[in-house]
């Protein structure tokens, strides 16, 4: 995300969308009485309102909307922003509806009455350099899956299998499944330009891989790290493997992980801890929360429903409390451990009694 001009004690933030990143971030930030202005496509009738046909066709216009509703799509790479429209030209009317459909490439202005020190930290973070490139690869001699770290959580990019052999063939298909594997690890390394690449295994596979591993440069980035089965479970277990903790640190999903574990600990060890929307409030308007933790499909999902004005209110509470708050995403493991809670936690500065 490209910082274009900001000044929040005026409430404005003036940005640039760089990547699928970057709307995840804009989904967190972007609320329900925001305004937002930018250029935009609109449908506009030509032609006199007597005529039986009136020619309809898309222009581009620029337009100040108050938000109502804000819905993001990771696959389909598009946020969209509805809203009434308050300023535009003269053959757009006041008042009507209007949709930003927000992607690559998109300038947009944010205007909000008062940011929350959340909101703020989310816009400073999309706007640094793009994280390090990781590449995750877990396999044995049978298959392999490949992912990439996001700032969100991860993305699969494929899942790739050998030929099962007869036992007389085995170290031949093992070594040819190994080449194939190196193939697909140098196709990425060129495509991503990745810092790091994390090569994990049940048992011995993964040493036998570096044997046929020959660039020099990739071997240099490549960690080494151990689990249990190979699959998109074994990602979530290399994330929070110790080998792999440096190459991730400084990466939002290690934290996120951190967090989600901390949480889980509080609430097995001295109840520290409050989840579901109705504790979690209780915890935020007695001023107990030290970190509040929501999954971005908790709050898509209240979005949805119209019913996000409580979520919303808890945030505001905590934020006015000096309470930290983290958005996890649902897409790893410990975001949908924390949806199992309701989606809605929070770590506590100390013991509540609930009513």
């Amino acid at each position: 995300m490209k910082l274009i001009h900001t000044d929040l004690k005026k409430g404005e933030a003036k940005i640039k969308i760089e990547n699928l990143d970057d709307l995840w971030y804009l989904n967190q930030i972007v609320e329900k009485n925001d305004l937002v202005k930018g250029k935009t496509l609109r449908k506009i009738k030509l032609g006199d309102e007597t005529q039986r046909k009136q020619k309809v066709e898309k222009k581009p216009v620029f337009l100040l909307i108050e938000v109502e509703k804000v819905e993001f799509s990771k696959t389909s790479n598009v946020l969209r922003i509805s809203g009434t429209v308050k300023e535009g030209p003269e053959d757009v009317p006041l008042g009507s509806h209007h949709t930003f459909n927000v992607g690559e490439n998109t300038t947009i202005t944010i205007i909000k009455r008062k940011w929350l020190k959340f909101q703020a930290d989310r816009l400073k973070e999309a706007s640094k350099e793009s994280s390090s490139k990781i590449l995750i690869c877990v396999h044995d001699r049978e298959e392999a899956y490949f992912a990439l770290m996001k700032k969100y959580g991860y993305q699969l990019l494929v899942d790739l299998k050998g030929n099962v052999a007869k036992k007389v063939d085995v170290k031949q298909v093992e070594s040819n499944f190994y080449k194939e594997i190196i193939r697909q690890l140098e196709e990425y390394n060129d495509r991503y330009k990745l810092s790091k690449i994390i090569i994990a295994s049940p048992a011995f596979w993964k040493e036998e891989l570096m044997k046929e591993l020959s660039n020099e440069e990739m071997r240099n980035k490549t960690i080494l790290a151990t689990c249990s089965s190979v699959g998109e479970n074994a990602i979530n277990e290399v994330i929070k493997r110790p080998e792999t903790e440096n190459a991730l640190k400084l990466d939002r999903i290690a934290k996120e992980y951190k967090l989600v574990e901390e949480l889980f600990a509080e609430i097995s060890k001295n109840n520290m801890a409050s989840y579901g929307l109705k504790e979690t409030k209780n915890a935020a308007e007695a001023g107990a929360i030290r970190q509040l933790l929501i999954t971005d499909s908790f709050i898509q999902k209240k979005r949805m429903e119209d019913k996000y004005e409580e979520t919303e209110y808890i945030m505001k509470t905590v934020d006015s409390t000096k309470g930290e708050i983290t958005i996890i995403s649902s897409d790893h493991e410990a975001g949908k451990k924390l949806d199992g809670l309701g989606g809605i936690a929070a770590i506590l500065r100390y013991k509540i009694n609930y009513q």
